[in-house]
């Protein structure tokens, strides 16, 4: 009786443990089949963002037709190719004080700038000031007049011995929102973005409002140029580098500009310059061709956002989206398998991570990426992922950003290509001009993403640029950071302009 209970127990705790194994053999298994799914959709990821080199170079060459297509006629393109009626940069000559205003959102920057030629600044001095926010959707009087204020006192420090005391001062006004050019120093606003909405002023001419204001406030000052900020880097660059042919910005937003020859603008065919060439401003946000390579991410991204169809390329390459990017795909990874637990309310919430913070996750070189962790708990409200986890989120990080940086790099060649610096000959004018020789090249490039700490963005640009071009045509192009170049290629642009008695842009 007893080895009967003996063995009954026996058996019992056998079928018990074989259960018991059974459990965790049966939950390693669907741990590992909810594993896989998520790396199916790093997978997938990773399969979509792809930008092999011979895709690049259909960005390339698609990004060239368009600049071309954009010259030709209005609205012929999706690029605006927008004529910035510079047709003369800053060559190092230059020499006296100047002035410049960067209104650039909620905030404004003045600036002083001594010149004595040999591409030197003698000195420079610098007032960034915020906007109240009222101002932001009051009047055009209200805000001029307090940013004229502001500009008055910082004039005034001068004191009463300076140079510039008597005589009308120069000003560069770099106004970074939609605006219809008609002069080197005049152009009608379009619409307001980045909070303003003044409604008087749509329509109305920039420049004549910020002088009236400078006028009621006593400041004899004249706006010698209105500028975006793409022309003011592209200003600096060429000020100490007479090889600067281009300008790109790859910040919260994207754009570029560049120099080209006034015979290849044909849907201005009146156009005259006394230099030959306009500074042309791409508006490359809105750029799109379909070999750029695009996910549903993207496609919710852009569905969801209030300019749908619009600045596709922006939504792809600039820091206002990639952080949004990361954030879909880590949600999408929730929804497949639980690896994060209940799904955070948060991580639901468009642009709750920023690309500074998916630059920060990135770039944690830590054993157990404790500021991936950090982030993670603080901006989306994982406070527990695995290491597993946090390794998995940091390569969806890398995916993104080499997208990213290799198609801003394919848009930098587009540019090249159509002037025929990328050693292919190019597309100007629509002629083949396959002998020319490759001439060293500057582009200035600024932006948060190239300029900032996100070292990644920079080393896949650069090793992009160097496979699509090539060894021997790359160590051709440099790629050169004028600081400030939104505020002082301004004031530059003021002062290669205040020695001109004629306007030399005509339309005929």
């Amino acid at each position: 009786m007893g080895r009967r209970v003996v063995v009954g127990l026996a058996v019992t705790v056998a079928v018990a443990a074989c259960a018991v194994a059974a459990v965790v053999v049966g939950k390693r298994v669907k741990s590992r089949r909810k594993w896989r799914r998520v790396v199916g959709v790093l997978a997938e990821l990773e399969q979509g963002c792809e930008t092999t080199v011979a895709r690049l170079k259909q960005v390339v060459d698609a990004m060239a037709v368009e600049m071309h297509a954009g010259l030709a006629s209005e609205g012929g393109s999706k690029l605006k190719m927008l004529l910035t009626f510079v047709d003369t940069l800053p060559n190092g000559s230059e020499k006296g004080t100047y002035y410049a205003l960067d209104l650039e959102g909620p905030k404004f920057r003045v600036l002083r700038v001594q010149l004595r030629g040999q591409s030197s600044i003698l000195e420079q001095d610098v007032k960034t000031q915020d906007i109240p926010p009222h101002l932001m959707t009051s009047t055009s009087k209200d805000l001029f007049d307090f940013i004229a204020s502001s500009l008055k006192e910082f004039v005034e420090r001068e004191g009463d011995d300076s140079e510039t005391s008597l005589t009308r001062r120069e000003l560069g006004f770099t106004f970074s929102f939609p605006v219809k050019q008609t002069s080197i120093s005049s152009g009608v606003l379009i619409k307001w973005t980045k909070g303003f909405d003044i409604e008087d002023m749509v329509g109305s001419e920039v420049a004549e409002c910020l002088e009236q204001a400078m006028a009621r406030n006593g400041l004899n000052m004249r706006v010698a140029a209105l500028v975006n900020d793409t022309v003011g880097t592209l200003a600096l660059g060429h000020y100490h580098d007479p090889d600067t042919v281009a300008a790109v910005i790859i910040g919260t937003g994207t754009n570029a500009c560049y120099l080209e020859r006034t015979d290849a603008i044909i849907k201005c065919q009146g156009l005259l310059t006394t230099s030959g060439g306009m500074v042309v401003n791409m508006e490359w946000g809105n750029f799109w061709t379909s070999h750029l390579p695009r996910t549903s991410y993207d496609i919710e991204l852009d569905a969801e956002s209030p300019n749908p169809n619009d600045q596709g390329f922006e939504k792809m390459i600039s820091g206002m989206y990639l952080g949004d990017i990361v954030r879909r795909v880590i949600l999408r990874m929730s929804q497949e398998a639980d690896i994060l637990g209940d799904v955070p309310s948060q991580l639901s919430m468009p642009f709750s991570l920023s690309t500074l913070s998916m630059a920060k996750m990135l770039e944690d070189d830590s054993p157990e990426l404790t500021e991936v962790a950090k982030i993670l708990k603080d901006k989306l409200e994982i406070p527990d992922a695995s290491l597993k986890v946090r390794k998995l989120i940091v390569k969806v990080c890398d995916v993104v950003t080499r997208r990213a940086a290799r198609l801003a790099a394919a848009g930098i060649v587009g540019i090249l290509k159509k002037i025929g610096r990328d050693g292919s000959g190019g597309i100007t004018g629509g002629r083949s001009r396959s002998d020319i020789k490759m001439k060293r090249t500057v582009v200035a490039i600024e932006g948060d993403l190239y300029t900032g700490k996100y070292t990644m963005f920079k080393e896949y640009l650069h090793e992009a640029l160097t496979e699509i071009l090539g060894e021997d045509t790359a160590q051709h192009v440099i790629l050169k950071v004028p600081k400030d170049g939104s505020s002082i290629g301004a004031a530059l642009l003021a002062a290669s302009l205040s020695s001109d008695n004629v306007d030399s842009v005509q339309l005929l």
